[in-house]
């Protein structure tokens, strides 16, 4: 297999660590798309101040992943791919989908809510087929199939979080368990596998002072710990919500 990841992917060639703060990717097309998204959900309607709040701090969030250093660290470093899907799926996701429900309808957010567990096991198979060795190392090289992952991975999550946050607290807690065991699951594999697995980042880890295999076992306790904490959070939110809410009835 290739020792390096070829130049064709979409963040550019793996990075060395004094010249990362001048990889900012500035993909004009990428531009574009971000302002059109954004100009067309600031000028729909209704809005509030809730919404366009929530909105405009996912789309920091999609900036961070797409246009700032991190995505050409991600050509380098396992680790940081992983911090990037993170980022993605569990910060800019629920920030968007808290947006997004406050727009629909009541009859469209009752089949969001109803649909939590499929919407839970399509982003749970998408989460793992973007983790599979050959899917992965693919995505890393085509640029077409980077933006499909990367497009899958966000509008799963999106749908995911929609679903968890209009659906009972007990449907919402358990999916968000559920969620985090299969995270930290894939998480233990890469932490405890004996040898590194993505080709694609053999040799461009080291640079950074790291070896392929530490840097993949970096990723799996990023997505066995610090990946759980936005699922638990809501997790934590919705029990609490349910508990005061209880009381306030036998009350």
């Amino acid at each position: 297999m290739p020792a390096s990841l070829p130049i064709m992917s979409y963040c550019g060639p793996p990075p060395l660590p004094d010249d990362l703060w001048g990889r900012w990717n500035l993909d004009p097309l990428l531009m574009v798309a971000m302002v059109v998204g954004m100009g067309l959900f600031l000028l729909a309607q209704p809005r509030s101040a809730r919404d366009r709040a929530s909105f405009l701090a996912g789309m920091a969030v999609l900036a961070v992943i797409f246009i700032s250093p991190l995505c050409a660290l991600t050509v380098a470093l396992f680790s940081a791919r992983v911090v990037h899907h993170v980022l993605l799926v569990a910060v800019a996701a629920p920030l968007l989908a808290w947006a997004l429900v406050g727009r629909m309808t009541a009859a469209n957010a009752a089949v969001l809510s109803r649909l939590l567990t499929p919407l839970l096991l399509l982003h749970t198979v998408v989460f793992w087929l973007w983790h599979a060795l050959d899917a992965y190392a693919l995505a890393l090289t085509s640029t077409p199939i980077y933006w499909v992952m990367q497009a899958s991975l966000l509008l799963s999550a999106t749908l995911f979080w929609g679903a968890v946050l209009l659906a009972s607290p007990a449907r919402a807690i358990a999916a968000l368990v559920a969620v985090t065991v299969q995270m930290g699951l894939l998480g233990a594999l890469l932490v405890f596998s004996g040898q590194p697995l993505y080709w694609p980042h053999f040799t461009t880890t080291l640079p950074f002072g790291l070896d392929a295999h530490t840097d993949q076992q970096l990723a799996g306790l990023i997505m066995w710990v610090p990946a759980s904490l936005p699922y638990l959070l809501v997790a934590v939110l919705r029990l609490s919500a349910w508990l005061r809410h209880s009381e306030a009835r036998r009350a």
